[in-house]
């Protein structure tokens, strides 16, 4: 899939993050998890107790130098049920490691206000980062990926998930990843390995919602 496959499609990437976490994000680019145990320098022991567990709450990191960043929750996973829709021999641990590792986008405005509208975030202040999907594309080609399923949730009937779950980006045409998906999945989410290091050169806006 080109960047500009996926932009007709897709043209704005969504990013959900704490209120007032835009400074932190420019200076120190959008970071995933584990990315941002490192950046900050975290302890073997909060890396132990962070990478490859489920978060009930946010977590906050503080640096002398970088400041604080705020890990979101991951509220909507739950280890019973993960276990149970895991393919591949992996482990809850395992997918929280693989989670952990990336950033993830909404693909589109009605899966962004699903999660906003969501029981767990209704009444939760939420800063929007809208990206444009073409100049993101185009820089970090090699890092994205597709997913057809909310990779953290496993609320109601949670999907099958694992070592296929995310597909690069340059793997397959649209069509034949579908195709190969069993032709009625759609992309669910957009994820970049690591970290998104120049967020304001694709930056369009940032929504209070």
């Amino acid at each position: 899939m080109t960047p500009e496959e996926l932009t007709d499609r897709h043209p704005r990437l969504f990013h959900v993050t704490e209120p007032g976490a835009w400074p932190s994000i420019e200076k120190h680019g959008l970071l995933s998890t584990n990315a941002a145990l490192a950046k900050f320098e975290a302890s073997p022991g909060t890396v132990a107790a962070i990478a490859a567990q489920r978060r009930p709450n946010s977590v906050s990191l503080t640096h002398p130098e970088h400041g604080t960043l705020i890990l979101n929750d991951q509220l909507p996973l739950n280890d019973t049920a993960l276990s149970g829709c895991l393919e591949g021999g992996l482990t809850p641990q395992d997918w929280l490691r693989i989670l952990n590792d990336r950033v993830f986008f909404w693909p589109d405005q009605e899966s962004l206000n699903r999660l906003l509208n969501a029981r767990i975030n209704r009444h939760r202040a939420r800063d929007v980062l809208v990206f444009d999907t073409l100049s993101v594309a185009r820089v970090h080609y090699g890092r994205l990926e597709l997913s057809p399923i909310n990779s953290g949730s496993t609320i109601r009937k949670p999907a099958r998930r694992g070592p296929k779950t995310f597909t690069p980006i340059s793997a397959h045409s649209y069509s034949d990843w579908q195709r190969l998906r069993g032709k009625r999945d759609s992309v669910r989410e957009v994820t970049i390995r690591a970290a998104l290091p120049d967020p304001s050169n694709h930056l369009i806006e940032i929504v209070s919602a």
